[in-house]
Protein backbone atom coordinates (compact mmCIF):
# COMPACT_ATOMS: atom_id res chain seq x y z
CA UNK A 1 0.00 0.00 0.00
CA UNK A 2 1.31 3.44 -0.89
CA UNK A 3 1.73 5.90 1.96
CA UNK A 4 -0.56 8.87 2.44
CA UNK A 5 0.81 12.23 1.30
CA UNK A 6 -0.07 15.70 2.50
CA UNK A 7 -0.55 18.76 0.31
CA UNK A 8 -1.13 22.04 2.05
CA UNK A 9 -1.85 20.20 5.29
CA UNK A 10 -4.60 18.08 3.68
CA UNK A 11 -4.23 14.34 3.59
CA UNK A 12 -4.22 12.50 0.28
CA UNK A 13 -5.37 8.92 0.87
CA UNK A 14 -3.76 6.07 -1.07
CA UNK A 15 -5.95 4.52 -3.78
CA UNK A 16 -8.36 1.84 -2.61
CA UNK A 17 -7.51 -1.76 -3.48
CA UNK A 18 -9.43 -3.11 -6.47
CA UNK A 19 -11.82 -5.31 -4.41
CA UNK A 20 -12.79 -2.33 -2.25
CA UNK A 21 -13.31 -0.09 -5.30
CA UNK A 22 -15.49 -2.77 -6.84
CA UNK A 23 -17.70 -3.06 -3.76
CA UNK A 24 -18.11 0.72 -3.44
CA UNK A 25 -19.01 1.01 -7.14
CA UNK A 26 -21.55 -1.81 -6.73
CA UNK A 27 -23.13 -0.01 -3.77
CA UNK A 28 -23.43 3.22 -5.77
CA UNK A 29 -24.99 1.27 -8.66
CA UNK A 30 -27.55 -0.34 -6.36
CA UNK A 31 -28.41 3.03 -4.85
CA UNK A 32 -28.86 4.63 -8.30
CA UNK A 33 -30.97 1.69 -9.47
CA UNK A 34 -33.15 2.04 -6.40
CA UNK A 35 -33.72 5.76 -7.02
CA UNK A 36 -34.67 5.19 -10.67
CA UNK A 37 -36.99 2.34 -9.71
CA UNK A 38 -38.60 4.45 -6.99
CA UNK A 39 -39.39 7.27 -9.44
CA UNK A 40 -40.79 4.89 -12.05
CA UNK A 41 -42.85 2.71 -9.70
CA UNK A 42 -45.47 2.88 -6.93
CA UNK A 43 -45.85 6.46 -5.57
CA UNK A 44 -46.91 5.00 -2.21
CA UNK A 45 -43.46 3.56 -1.42
CA UNK A 46 -39.97 5.09 -1.29
CA UNK A 47 -36.35 4.15 -0.78
CA UNK A 48 -35.34 7.60 0.45
CA UNK A 49 -34.06 6.26 3.83
CA UNK A 50 -31.40 4.31 1.90
CA UNK A 51 -29.90 7.61 0.69
CA UNK A 52 -28.26 7.98 4.10
CA UNK A 53 -25.64 5.50 2.84
CA UNK A 54 -24.38 7.99 0.20
CA UNK A 55 -22.16 10.11 2.51
CA UNK A 56 -20.83 6.92 4.12
CA UNK A 57 -19.81 5.55 0.72
CA UNK A 58 -18.27 8.90 -0.22
CA UNK A 59 -16.16 8.92 2.96
CA UNK A 60 -14.48 5.61 2.12
CA UNK A 61 -10.92 6.10 0.90
CA UNK A 62 -10.84 9.91 1.14
CA UNK A 63 -9.24 12.35 3.59
CA UNK A 64 -11.11 15.41 2.27
CA UNK A 65 -14.12 16.55 4.30
CA UNK A 66 -15.83 18.14 1.31
CA UNK A 67 -16.37 14.74 -0.34
CA UNK A 68 -18.93 13.32 2.15
CA UNK A 69 -20.40 16.83 2.51
CA UNK A 70 -21.03 17.00 -1.23
CA UNK A 71 -22.48 13.48 -1.25
CA UNK A 72 -24.80 14.43 1.62
CA UNK A 73 -25.98 17.54 -0.21
CA UNK A 74 -26.78 15.52 -3.34
CA UNK A 75 -28.60 12.94 -1.22
CA UNK A 76 -30.72 15.70 0.37
CA UNK A 77 -31.73 16.97 -3.07
CA UNK A 78 -32.75 13.44 -4.09
CA UNK A 79 -34.79 13.05 -0.86
CA UNK A 80 -36.67 16.25 -1.78
CA UNK A 81 -37.16 14.99 -5.33
CA UNK A 82 -38.55 11.66 -4.10
CA UNK A 83 -40.90 13.49 -1.72
CA UNK A 84 -42.55 15.08 -4.75
CA UNK A 85 -42.42 11.86 -6.81
CA UNK A 86 -44.05 9.77 -4.07
CA UNK A 87 -47.08 11.76 -2.86
CA UNK A 88 -48.61 8.65 -1.34
CA UNK A 89 -45.79 8.31 1.19
CA UNK A 90 -46.37 10.10 4.51
CA UNK A 91 -44.40 13.33 4.82
CA UNK A 92 -42.96 12.09 8.13
CA UNK A 93 -41.10 9.33 6.24
CA UNK A 94 -39.39 11.83 3.93
CA UNK A 95 -38.66 14.15 6.86
CA UNK A 96 -37.05 11.28 8.75
CA UNK A 97 -35.00 10.40 5.67
CA UNK A 98 -33.75 13.98 5.38
CA UNK A 99 -32.79 14.17 9.06
CA UNK A 100 -31.03 10.81 8.80
CA UNK A 101 -29.05 11.92 5.73
CA UNK A 102 -27.99 15.11 7.53
CA UNK A 103 -26.91 13.20 10.65
CA UNK A 104 -24.95 10.56 8.73
CA UNK A 105 -23.31 13.28 6.61
CA UNK A 106 -22.10 15.03 9.77
CA UNK A 107 -20.82 11.76 11.22
CA UNK A 108 -19.03 10.74 8.01
CA UNK A 109 -17.43 14.16 7.63
CA UNK A 110 -16.29 14.19 11.25
CA UNK A 111 -14.79 10.72 10.81
CA UNK A 112 -12.85 11.80 7.70
CA UNK A 113 -11.50 14.86 9.53
CA UNK A 114 -10.52 12.77 12.57
CA UNK A 115 -8.72 10.12 10.49
CA UNK A 116 -6.87 12.75 8.45
CA UNK A 117 -5.77 14.56 11.61
CA UNK A 118 -4.55 11.39 13.31
CA UNK A 119 -2.65 10.25 10.23
CA UNK A 120 -1.02 13.67 9.86
CA UNK A 121 0.12 13.55 13.49
CA UNK A 122 1.49 10.03 13.03
CA UNK A 123 3.35 11.08 9.88
CA UNK A 124 4.88 14.04 11.69
CA UNK A 125 5.99 11.84 14.60
CA UNK A 126 7.52 9.32 12.22
CA UNK A 127 9.31 12.10 10.34
CA UNK A 128 10.84 13.38 13.58
CA UNK A 129 11.99 9.86 14.51
CA UNK A 130 13.43 9.26 11.06
CA UNK A 131 15.28 12.58 11.10
CA UNK A 132 16.76 11.79 14.51
CA UNK A 133 17.73 8.31 13.37
CA UNK A 134 19.41 9.52 10.19
CA UNK A 135 21.29 12.18 12.15
CA UNK A 136 22.78 9.42 14.30
CA UNK A 137 23.72 7.08 11.46
CA UNK A 138 26.55 9.06 9.93
CA UNK A 139 28.01 8.13 6.54
CA UNK A 140 31.05 5.90 6.89
CA UNK A 141 34.29 6.48 4.95
CA UNK A 142 34.93 4.18 2.01
CA UNK A 143 38.23 3.13 3.57
CA UNK A 144 38.96 2.90 7.29
CA UNK A 145 42.30 1.53 8.43
CA UNK A 146 43.13 -1.33 6.12
CA UNK A 147 39.50 -2.07 5.31
CA UNK A 148 37.18 -1.08 2.50
CA UNK A 149 33.80 -0.45 4.09
CA UNK A 150 30.23 0.02 2.85
CA UNK A 151 26.93 0.49 4.68
CA UNK A 152 23.33 0.31 3.52
CA UNK A 153 20.28 1.16 5.58
CA UNK A 154 17.04 -0.34 4.31
CA UNK A 155 13.99 1.50 5.62
CA UNK A 156 10.86 -0.43 6.48
CA UNK A 157 7.50 -0.18 4.74
CA UNK A 158 5.66 3.08 5.19
CA UNK A 159 3.19 1.70 7.74
CA UNK A 160 5.90 0.26 9.99
CA UNK A 161 7.22 2.28 12.91
CA UNK A 162 10.78 3.55 12.71
CA UNK A 163 13.22 1.21 14.40
CA UNK A 164 16.43 1.44 16.42
CA UNK A 165 18.97 -0.21 14.13
CA UNK A 166 22.45 1.26 14.52
CA UNK A 167 25.94 1.00 13.04
CA UNK A 168 29.31 2.72 13.28
CA UNK A 169 32.84 2.33 11.90
CA UNK A 170 35.76 3.96 13.73
CA UNK A 171 39.52 4.21 13.24
CA UNK A 172 41.02 3.79 16.72
CA UNK A 173 44.48 3.32 18.25
CA UNK A 174 43.62 -0.40 18.43
CA UNK A 175 42.63 -0.81 14.78
CA UNK A 176 39.30 -0.42 13.04
CA UNK A 177 36.29 -1.06 15.25
CA UNK A 178 32.76 -1.67 14.02
CA UNK A 179 29.37 -2.13 15.59
CA UNK A 180 25.99 -3.17 14.23
CA UNK A 181 23.08 -3.39 16.64
CA UNK A 182 19.32 -3.45 17.05
CA UNK A 183 17.37 -1.85 19.88
CA UNK A 184 14.40 -3.77 21.21
CA UNK A 185 11.32 -1.74 20.38
CA UNK A 186 10.36 1.00 17.93
CA UNK A 187 9.77 4.72 17.75
CA UNK A 188 11.54 7.64 19.40
CA UNK A 189 12.44 5.65 22.53
CA UNK A 190 14.41 3.18 20.38
CA UNK A 191 16.15 6.03 18.56
CA UNK A 192 17.11 7.60 21.90
CA UNK A 193 18.60 4.32 23.09
CA UNK A 194 20.50 3.92 19.82
CA UNK A 195 21.87 7.44 20.31
CA UNK A 196 23.15 6.60 23.79
CA UNK A 197 24.75 3.35 22.64
CA UNK A 198 26.49 4.98 19.67
CA UNK A 199 27.76 7.85 21.81
CA UNK A 200 29.17 5.43 24.35
CA UNK A 201 30.76 3.28 21.62
CA UNK A 202 32.40 6.27 19.93
CA UNK A 203 34.05 7.21 23.22
CA UNK A 204 34.87 3.78 24.67
CA UNK A 205 36.23 2.32 21.41
CA UNK A 206 38.93 5.00 21.36
CA UNK A 207 40.25 4.40 24.89
CA UNK A 208 39.59 0.77 25.82
CA UNK A 209 42.11 -1.72 24.42
CA UNK A 210 39.85 -4.70 25.25
CA UNK A 211 36.77 -4.97 23.03
CA UNK A 212 34.94 -6.94 25.75
CA UNK A 213 35.39 -3.98 28.09
CA UNK A 214 33.89 -1.74 25.41
CA UNK A 215 30.84 -4.02 25.42
CA UNK A 216 30.65 -3.82 29.22
CA UNK A 217 30.56 -0.04 29.00
CA UNK A 218 27.78 -0.16 26.42
CA UNK A 219 25.86 -2.53 28.69
CA UNK A 220 26.19 -0.05 31.56
CA UNK A 221 24.93 2.73 29.27
CA UNK A 222 21.76 0.82 28.46
CA UNK A 223 21.24 -0.11 32.10
CA UNK A 224 21.54 3.53 33.16
CA UNK A 225 18.59 4.42 30.97
CA UNK A 226 16.41 2.56 33.46
CA UNK A 227 13.82 1.71 30.83
CA UNK A 228 12.67 -1.60 32.31
CA UNK A 229 13.01 -4.44 29.82
CA UNK A 230 14.90 -2.40 27.24
CA UNK A 231 17.95 -4.05 25.68
CA UNK A 232 20.11 -3.94 22.57
CA UNK A 233 21.56 -6.82 20.58
CA UNK A 234 24.90 -5.92 19.01
CA UNK A 235 27.94 -7.35 17.27
CA UNK A 236 31.23 -5.57 17.98
CA UNK A 237 34.17 -6.28 15.68
CA UNK A 238 37.78 -5.16 15.89
CA UNK A 239 40.24 -5.54 13.00
CA UNK A 240 43.98 -4.96 13.49
CA UNK A 241 45.70 -2.47 11.20
CA UNK A 242 48.24 -5.10 10.21
CA UNK A 243 48.11 -8.87 9.89
CA UNK A 244 44.95 -10.97 9.67
CA UNK A 245 43.79 -10.76 13.27
CA UNK A 246 40.19 -9.79 14.01
CA UNK A 247 37.98 -10.16 17.07
CA UNK A 248 34.28 -10.40 17.81
CA UNK A 249 32.15 -9.70 20.85
CA UNK A 250 28.63 -10.97 20.17
CA UNK A 251 26.05 -9.40 22.50
CA UNK A 252 23.08 -11.62 21.72
CA UNK A 253 23.21 -10.62 18.06
CA UNK A 254 23.11 -12.53 14.80
CA UNK A 255 26.55 -13.92 13.89
CA UNK A 256 28.50 -12.01 11.22
CA UNK A 257 29.10 -13.83 7.96
CA UNK A 258 32.62 -14.34 6.60
CA UNK A 259 32.69 -14.56 2.79
CA UNK A 260 35.83 -15.95 1.15
CA UNK A 261 36.60 -18.02 -1.94
CA UNK A 262 32.92 -18.76 -2.61
CA UNK A 263 32.15 -19.98 0.92
CA UNK A 264 30.08 -18.33 3.63
CA UNK A 265 30.95 -19.06 7.26
CA UNK A 266 29.12 -17.63 10.28
CA UNK A 267 31.52 -16.19 12.86
CA UNK A 268 30.17 -17.81 16.01
CA UNK A 269 30.55 -16.18 19.47
CA UNK A 270 33.34 -17.08 21.88
CA UNK A 271 31.10 -19.35 23.98
CA UNK A 272 28.59 -21.99 22.84
CA UNK A 273 25.87 -19.74 24.24
CA UNK A 274 26.14 -16.14 23.08
CA UNK A 275 26.68 -13.39 25.62
CA UNK A 276 23.58 -11.46 26.70
CA UNK A 277 22.28 -8.40 24.87
CA UNK A 278 23.42 -5.01 26.11
CA UNK A 279 21.53 -4.02 29.22
CA UNK A 280 21.00 -7.55 30.54
CA UNK A 281 24.39 -8.42 32.06
CA UNK A 282 23.25 -7.85 35.65
CA UNK A 283 20.09 -9.83 35.04
CA UNK A 284 21.97 -12.85 33.66
CA UNK A 285 24.98 -12.53 35.95
CA UNK A 286 27.39 -12.94 33.03
CA UNK A 287 30.00 -10.87 31.21
CA UNK A 288 31.23 -10.39 27.65
CA UNK A 289 33.91 -12.47 25.91
CA UNK A 290 36.15 -11.88 22.92
CA UNK A 291 36.51 -14.38 20.12
CA UNK A 292 39.48 -14.02 17.76
CA UNK A 293 39.22 -15.04 14.12
CA UNK A 294 41.16 -14.57 10.91
CA UNK A 295 40.20 -12.02 8.27
CA UNK A 296 42.47 -12.96 5.38
CA UNK A 297 43.25 -11.06 2.19
CA UNK A 298 40.19 -10.89 -0.08
CA UNK A 299 37.72 -11.94 2.64
CA UNK A 300 34.56 -9.92 3.28
CA UNK A 301 32.81 -9.65 6.62
CA UNK A 302 29.07 -8.95 6.59
CA UNK A 303 27.26 -7.62 9.66
CA UNK A 304 23.48 -7.17 9.62
CA UNK A 305 20.33 -6.81 11.71
CA UNK A 306 17.30 -9.08 11.81
CA UNK A 307 15.41 -6.89 9.36
CA UNK A 308 17.36 -8.78 6.68
CA UNK A 309 16.88 -12.33 7.96
CA UNK A 310 13.23 -11.83 8.94
CA UNK A 311 12.06 -10.36 5.63
CA UNK A 312 9.33 -12.59 4.17
CA UNK A 313 8.23 -13.39 0.66
CA UNK A 314 4.60 -13.73 -0.46
CA UNK A 315 4.41 -17.26 0.96
CA UNK A 316 5.74 -16.21 4.38
CA UNK A 317 9.25 -17.69 3.97
CA UNK A 318 12.11 -15.88 5.69
CA UNK A 319 14.93 -14.49 3.59
CA UNK A 320 17.78 -17.09 3.55
CA UNK A 321 20.61 -14.57 3.89
CA UNK A 322 23.49 -17.02 4.13
CA UNK A 323 22.29 -19.01 1.12
CA UNK A 324 21.63 -15.96 -1.05
CA UNK A 325 24.91 -14.23 -0.24
CA UNK A 326 26.82 -17.36 -1.20
CA UNK A 327 25.65 -16.94 -4.79
CA UNK A 328 26.65 -13.28 -5.13
CA UNK A 329 29.89 -12.83 -7.08
CA UNK A 330 30.57 -9.20 -6.17
CA UNK A 331 33.95 -8.74 -4.47
CA UNK A 332 33.68 -5.09 -3.35
CA UNK A 333 31.63 -4.20 -0.26
CA UNK A 334 29.67 -1.62 -2.28
CA UNK A 335 28.79 -4.08 -5.03
CA UNK A 336 27.88 -6.80 -2.57
CA UNK A 337 25.50 -4.57 -0.61
CA UNK A 338 23.90 -3.12 -3.74
CA UNK A 339 23.21 -6.65 -4.96
CA UNK A 340 22.02 -7.77 -1.53
CA UNK A 341 19.61 -4.84 -1.10
CA UNK A 342 18.12 -5.40 -4.57
CA UNK A 343 17.68 -9.11 -3.84
CA UNK A 344 16.14 -8.44 -0.43
CA UNK A 345 13.64 -5.97 -1.88
CA UNK A 346 12.71 -8.39 -4.64
CA UNK A 347 12.17 -11.14 -2.03
CA UNK A 348 9.92 -8.98 0.16
CA UNK A 349 7.98 -7.42 -2.70
CA UNK A 350 9.64 -4.04 -2.26
CA UNK A 351 8.20 -3.47 1.23
CA UNK A 352 10.24 -5.01 4.07
CA UNK A 353 8.40 -5.06 7.38
CA UNK A 354 11.36 -3.93 9.47
CA UNK A 355 14.41 -1.71 9.08
CA UNK A 356 17.65 -3.47 8.17
CA UNK A 357 21.22 -2.26 8.66
CA UNK A 358 23.89 -3.91 6.51
CA UNK A 359 27.64 -3.33 6.93
CA UNK A 360 30.30 -5.02 4.81
CA UNK A 361 34.08 -4.68 5.14
CA UNK A 362 36.79 -6.28 3.03
CA UNK A 363 40.41 -6.92 3.84
CA UNK A 364 42.85 -5.83 1.08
Amino acid sequence: MKPDTYRGGVAEAPPLPLPARTLVAAAYALLATGVVTDIASNPRSTISPALATAPVLAGIGTRRARVPLAAGAVAMLIVAWLAKADPGVPFAVHLTSGVTVLAITCISTANVVLVATRERELLQSRSVAEAAQLALLRPVPERTGRLRVAVRYLAAAADARVGGDLYEVLATPFGTRLIVGDVRGKGLAAVETASDVLGSFREAAQVEPDLAVVAQRLDATVQRRGAGEEFVTAALVGVADSGNLAELVDCGHLPPLLLHAGTVTPVEPALPESDPPLGLCDLTGSEYHRREFTLVHGATLLLYTDGATEARDTTGRFYPLEERVAGMPESSPEGLLDRLVADLLAWSGGEPSDDAALLACRAP
